[in-house]
């Protein structure tokens, strides 16, 4: 019964990719919508930024970054604390 399950999993896994991957366009063909043209059209006269990725990031999507920029240094703070030495007393 265990073996069965098993390999209706992995069958059903297979097929999901198969059906994924036959989905995807043509590498270097992005699908455009009207959010591209937009951001192209009014980056530098919204954000006064020269550089269409950068108004992007810190004008348009700038508390996603601040968001991203937290999760990161909550990470970090983390790991620090998990393997900080600590000294024993005797």
């Amino acid at each position: 019964m265990r073996k069965a399950l098993g390999l209706f999993a992995f069958i059903g896994f297979t097929l999901f990719l198969l059906v994924a991957v036959a989905s995807l366009r043509p590498f270097g063909e992005p699908v455009h919508t009207e959010m591209d043209s937009y951001f192209i059209e009014h980056a530098q006269a919204e954000a006064s930024a020269n550089n269409v990725v950068t108004s992007i990031v810190f004008d348009y999507r700038g508390f996603d970054t601040l968001g991203e920029a937290t999760v990161l240094f909550t990470a970090v703070a983390g790991v620090l604390m998990a393997l900080r030495r600590r000294e024993v007393k005797v």
